[in-house]
């Protein structure tokens, strides 16, 4: 079953986190110094804050799949509609081990598709601070 990914970008960390534990009702499943993470089941969503010296709001959206091959038959259908794709295997990121397929949208919304399947100690590759280009570019991924 998928799950959409939403991760936002936020000034105060701990004043987000307070924020969101109450519009949820529920308490973050991970919490790091500069991250945290609600995974719900109502609504179903992997919902993500950081503060990672991004501007604030919307870092990305995402859709969160259970297998392999659920990432496989999206990266396929992006690239059947003509999208190019940047794929990431094995990657540390989010305090997270994934595979991942990022693209950009028509109007430059950056999308993650990916399959997690660990946890780990450190947030990982970082291109979330990457300089942004004046034309959307899925080649520059971020971090969830």
């Amino acid at each position: 079953m998928k799950r959409i990914h939403l991760h936002v970008s936020v000034p105060d960390l701990a004043q987000s986190i307070q924020f969101y534990e109450t519009l949820f009702g529920a308490p973050a499943s991970v919490v790091k110094d500069d991250y945290a993470k609600w995974m719900l089941d109502d609504p179903r969503v992997n919902f993500a804050i950081s503060q990672r010296a991004r501007a604030g709001g919307v870092d990305h959206v995402g859709i969160q799949v259970d297998s392999t091959a659920e990432l496989a038959e999206l990266a396929t259908r992006l690239k059947a509609a003509g999208a190019v794709t940047f794929d990431q295997d094995a990657t540390t990121c989010c305090y997270a081990k994934s595979d991942k397929s990022w693209v950009s949208d028509p109007s430059g919304l950056r999308w993650e598709t990916f399959h997690t399947f660990g946890e780990a100690t450190r947030y990982g590759e970082d291109e979330a601070t990457a300089e942004p280009t004046a034309a959307p570019r899925a080649d520059i991924p971020a971090c969830c």
